[in-house]
């Protein structure tokens, strides 16, 4: 039984477990790729990390709108 790993940018990645279910994924932009396959990530990576950002958000107040759920009878009216 072959198995084939395939990687898609949008869906992630997945295991075809025939060469015909590999094809008709490979036409849908799916691709396969090794997943014991070494990366070297050290040749990505900049030499020196990048400044934060200096500016922050503005704080939000939470915002409830919904209104609390009645429980139980109405109170009686006394009369």
């Amino acid at each position: 039984m072959a198995v084939i790993y395939l990687r898609h940018p949008k869906h992630g990645t997945k295991v075809a477990i025939s060469d015909l279910e590999a094809d008709n994924d490979a036409q849908n932009g799916w691709e396969e790729y090794d997943p014991n396959a070494t990366v070297d990530l050290d040749d990505d990576m900049p030499d020196e990390p990048a400044a934060p950002a200096a500016v922050e958000p503005e704080p939000v107040e939470p915002v409830n709108e919904l209104q609390p759920r009645r429980r139980g009878r109405r109170p009686r009216e006394i009369m």
